[in-house]
């Protein structure tokens, strides 16, 4: 009874190690000091940093030129979070770029077909299903490439659309900073610089400065990797780390349900933008491989960052801001007609 409990335990805690470049706002201004953190957990918190060693490239692209990022410049926090403190330029829109090194990692045939489940590589884990190896272990090699598009200052460029390079990448097809909320944005996802097809990806967001998250209850679940103990059942990481674990009625106040979004022949498919926020775009592309004695299979990871707001102007807000302030205006014109001629009706009587 015990062990059916961790075992059913162990598959709730289940989360994938994406990795995002997040930052508190996309909204900048010019000469404006902000932080780049790359969150390698959750898009909500971290659990491990990224050592320099394992970035291939690290890059900042604006008013069409690509400035690489000196691995010196990254501090770590906390053992979790790794950081990145800069001085914004000019305005323009702005695109920041990691790429890591791919890694190894073992997995039992139980934990490797629950992390399929639960990170959404539901192809590769169908395609078990149908060959019939779901008790077949795996070795896994596994990279990640992500990025972010912030903007800073009014001035939109043309930067949103760089291609970085990276063996698998998300593009979109216009300025995200030109979209709005209650809009869509059309993105391609490129493998190896060609479109990628038939890609399951996922697409979520945070609500802009009213979200907030709960920490308080957490569970932990141990296994072994590279002779350390870890807490989570499968971990693309380099170290210890907790998940945290939310019930059903905190997620509502954090994140919503997401979108399960599959690429076209050419590579496209198409975000609702239903609110402001954060939004985040993830996918994990795997094959199996036949020309190693040592993998089973290879992956590649990609994640998108950006910020929506509402289009700002006369014909967008229906509430009314006299509210806002006190009493509308109607009210005091009102009022003053009516004291105007009692005073009059005062000193009328008295003369």
């Amino acid at each position: 009874m015990r062990k059916t409990f961790y075992l059913l335990l162990a598959s709730v805690l289940l989360c994938s190690h994406n990795l995002y470049i997040k930052m508190e706002k996309y909204f900048l201004q010019p000469n404006q000091e902000a932080t780049l953190s790359l969150y390698n957990g959750t898009f909500e918190k971290s659990d491990n940093i990224i050592t320099r060693d394992r970035m291939l490239d690290a890059s900042v692209i604006a008013q069409g030129k690509r400035r690489v990022i000196d691995p010196e410049q990254w501090k770590d926090q906390d053992s979790t979070v790794t950081q990145l403190t800069f001085t914004t330029g000019e305005a323009g829109t702005y695109v920041a770029g990691v790429s890591t090194k791919a890694r190894n990692i073992e997995l039992t045939a139980e934990k490797f077909n629950s992390y399929l489940e639960h990170d959404g590589v539901l192809d590769m884990l169908e395609q078990r299903k149908r060959d019939s190896v779901l008790d077949q272990d795996a070795i896994e090699s596994y990279e990640k490439h992500v990025k972010a598009i912030y903007q800073v200052g009014k001035v939109k460029t043309n930067d949103w659309s760089a291609v970085l390079g990276y063996p698998i990448e998300f593009v979109p097809q216009a300025n995200p900073y030109e979209k709005y909320s209650g809009e869509k944005l059309e993105v391609q996802l490129l493998l190896e610089g060609n479109p990628l097809p038939n890609q399951l990806v996922y697409a979520d967001f945070l609500k802009g400065t009213h979200s907030h998250t709960h920490s308080d209850h957490s569970h932990e679940h141990e296994h072994e990797h590279d002779g350390k103990k870890h807490s989570h059942d499968h971990a693309h990481s380099d170290g210890k780390h907790n998940h945290s674990h939310k019930s059903k009625k905190e997620e509502s106040h954090t994140h919503t349900s997401g979108q399960q979004l599959r690429t076209n022949d050419q590579g496209m498919f198409v975000v609702d933008l239903p609110e402001d926020g954060i939004y985040y775009l993830r996918t994990i592309h795997m094959t199996g491989v036949t020309d190693s004695d040592e993998l089973t299979h290879r992956s590649k990871w990609a994640t998108l960052t950006f910020e929506v707001s509402h289009k700002h102007g006369s014909g967008t807000h229906t509430h009314d801001h006299e509210h806002e302030h006190g009493l509308p205006t109607w009210v005091f014109v009102l009022g003053s007609l009516l004291i105007v001629g009692l005073l009059f009706l005062i000193f009328r009587k008295k003369n």
